[in-house]
């Protein structure tokens, strides 16, 4: 079984790279990837752990574009995770998501939420590389008794229109696919159920995004359906995963983000990477 969209502790997951690699272990599949958002600082951890498993490790990123104020994420396999650009460029996205995080917390003691921001950005800096975002903002409401869960906390205060969310800035989906293209890498628009725009993507098709993420947990069968036949339509792969994230108590997106709770067949994982071995 394959799993090509998992979170660590290097962003927004509870579980450090190696403790990822032995949930893959224990749930039986064979090759994962660990895609951070905005970073590589998992990978190195996860690549020894996966060795010492006999697990396949892709080397993987979710890195964040912005259309319309709007996230659309788009996943990044088999890159060069030296490349001296693509490191120069998350940098760039890490100092977005730093000041991002600061505005958010402004916003929420305005809104009558007030949290500490400052161990949320301390505990990212002395993790060289880390990425921080709205998932440890909505721990700290939930340790500050401000929310009664992560997703409680993402519901009423930091979800789009909530009293602390602060729309995002940054690049364009076109340019995130050309900078990981640029490190020798494969792209994938994420879970496109959720970002709804696909009125966007015959646009990214041209501009060199690779596949689609057709298997995904946010995704019902219907929707899945729906992108897999779009990807057969603009003649793109495509890629699929969990987005597993932890262990999150009181929280209904948990159980189908579950390591193993959604996987990449095996038919469509060789069509990806045949598309990175024609491109080699």
């Amino acid at each position: 079984m394959i799993d090509l969209h998992l979170h660590t502790t290097a962003s927004d997951g509870r579980c450090s790279p190696a403790q990822v690699a032995a949930r893959v272990h224990a749930a039986g599949l064979t090759t994962f990837a660990i895609t951070d958002h905005d970073t590589v600082a998992g990978l190195a951890e996860a690549r020894e752990a996966a060795a010492t498993l006999g697990l396949s490790l892709v080397d993987g990123i979710e890195v964040t574009a912005v259309v319309d104020g709007r996230d659309v994420h788009v996943l990044g396999y088999w890159f060069d995770p030296a490349s001296p650009s693509l490191l120069a460029f998350l940098a760039e996205q890490r100092a977005r998501r730093v000041a991002r995080v600061e505005r958010m917390s402004e916003a929420l003691a305005t809104a009558g939420a007030p949290i500490d921001v400052r161990p949320v950005l301390d505990d990212a800096a002395s993790r060289p590389g880390a990425a921080v975002g709205r998932p440890a903002l909505a721990r700290a409401l939930v340790d500050a008794g401000h929310a009664s869960s992560v997703q409680d906390a993402f519901d009423r205060l930091l979800g789009a229109g909530r009293p602390g969310y602060v729309p995002r800035t940054g690049v364009a989906p076109e340019e995130v696919i050309a900078r990981l293209r640029e490190a020798g890498g494969l792209t994938s628009i994420a879970h496109p159920g959720v970002t709804d725009r696909d009125d966007r993507l015959p646009r990214w098709a041209s501009a060199g995004v690779d596949a689609l993420e057709g298997f995904h947990s946010d995704h019902d069968d219907a929707d899945t359906a729906r992108y897999l036949a779009a990807a057969s339509a603009l003649r793109l792969a495509v890629s699929g995963g969990s987005d597993f994230h932890g262990d999150e108590p009181h929280a209904h997106r948990s159980e189908r983000r579950r390591i193993g709770a959604v996987t990449l067949p095996a038919a469509y994982f060789a069509a990806l990477h045949a598309t990175r071995e024609a491109r080699r």
